[in-house]
């Protein structure tokens, strides 16, 4: 029977994971060619964390979410759903990281599942788990977790994927819970271009070529920008728009508007583009996080910015946060929350 009340969703806690080996912007250019100030100033890489031998990226997803639940009371047999965002480059070809990520920590009754949308994938997931325990009773608790190490996928020699030169490694983790009174997870939108769904591939990584020794060699199981000109004339044609209409189909959906946002939360973009976000949303530099010494963890990102906007003072109680992203492909997306205590 459905409920006659409304149900709300929140984020119960979050959790991260970060290995210990780290590049730094003087070696990111000696490896790259770039001037150092280029990879600092422009690209805005004071250094990014990369993984160890150890760092397994659903592995990495086990730690941020043992540290997710342990600053909560909830424990891992209450979890209903694992929606897992480790990303593709995994343990294991053809694995559904999901059931290992719910068996790892404890999850007994979840089922899982694995979802990939790249770096847009936590506001995806964020999507699916509120409307998911708004249409199943039986869902009332959802950890939504993932590990990233794409770093090893991105060759710093070639200046075509400069884009991608901030890419690292880590894992996050959070929690929601059905009526929580706490940080409730309001509209979210997403929208995709398909037309650029082949300019950004690893050229040998799938059925059409095999990652062969050959084809290893010739550094083609590497990021690669396939179109250049189409991507870069496509991409700043439309990305920005198509933020701005994500954000504001979001914010409608939440019954809010523009001049409520009072925390930005997006993915680590260039320091140009991240300021002009800012601009556009009249926020200051103290509303948001800029994480250029972690790196771009992908979809990961979304869940550290959350936790580093906590540790230094500047997420706070009552703040309405929006949640940006965008991953090649190409999609972007937005999604509101309301951070602090709210009506149940």
């Amino acid at each position: 029977m459905i409920s006659p009340h409304p149900v709300s969703v929140g984020i119960v806690s979050a959790g991260m994971y970060l290995p210990e080996l780290v590049l730094t912007a003087a070696d990111i250019a000696q490896q790259s060619g770039l001037p150092e100030w280029v990879v600092r100033d422009k690209l805005g890489i004071i250094e990014k964390r990369m993984a160890g031998p150890d760092d397994h990226p659903n592995q990495m997803a086990v730690w941020a979410a043992q540290e997710c639940l342990s600053k909560c009371q909830i424990p891992p047999e209450e979890i209903d759903l694992v929606i897992c965002t480790t990303e593709e480059w995994k343990e294991y070809l053809q694995w559904t990281a999901g059931i290992d990520l719910a068996y790892e920590i404890g999850a007994t009754k979840a089922w899982g599942i694995d979802l990939h949308m790249r770096c847009c994938t936590t506001i995806g997931a964020l999507k699916m788990a509120k409307d998911m325990m708004i249409a199943d009773p039986e869902i009332d608790t959802v950890l939504i977790g993932g590990g990233y190490r794409t770093g090893d996928l991105v060759d710093l020699r070639n200046n075509r994927t400069s884009f991608a030169f901030n890419i690292g490694a880590g894992a996050g983790a959070m929690l929601l819970r059905r009526n929580w009174p706490r940080n409730h997870v309001l509209g979210s939108h997403l929208m995709t271009d398909g037309s650029m769904s082949r300019h950004v591939v690893i050229p040998a990584s799938g059925t059409i070529q095999f990652p062969t020794d050959q084809a290893v060699a010739a550094g083609l199981f590497y990021v690669d920008l396939v179109e250049p000109e189409a991507m870069k004339n496509r991409l700043n044609a439309v990305s920005m728009d198509n933020w701005m209409h994500c954000i504001d189909e979001a914010l409608g959906k939440s019954g809010r508007s523009r001049d409520e946002i009072s925390f930005l939360n997006m993915i680590l973009v260039k320091p140009s583009a991240y300021q002009d976000m800012l601009q556009r949303l009249g926020l200051s530099d103290e509303q948001g996080v800029y994480n250029a010494r972690y790196g771009h963890i992908g979809e990961q990102d979304s869940i550290i910015n959350i936790i580093e906007g906590k540790r230094q003072g500047r997420l706070q109680d009552g703040d309405l946060m929006i949640i940006v992203a965008a991953g090649v492909g190409y999609v972007w997306g937005a999604a509101c929350i309301r951070w602090g205590p709210c009506e149940t």
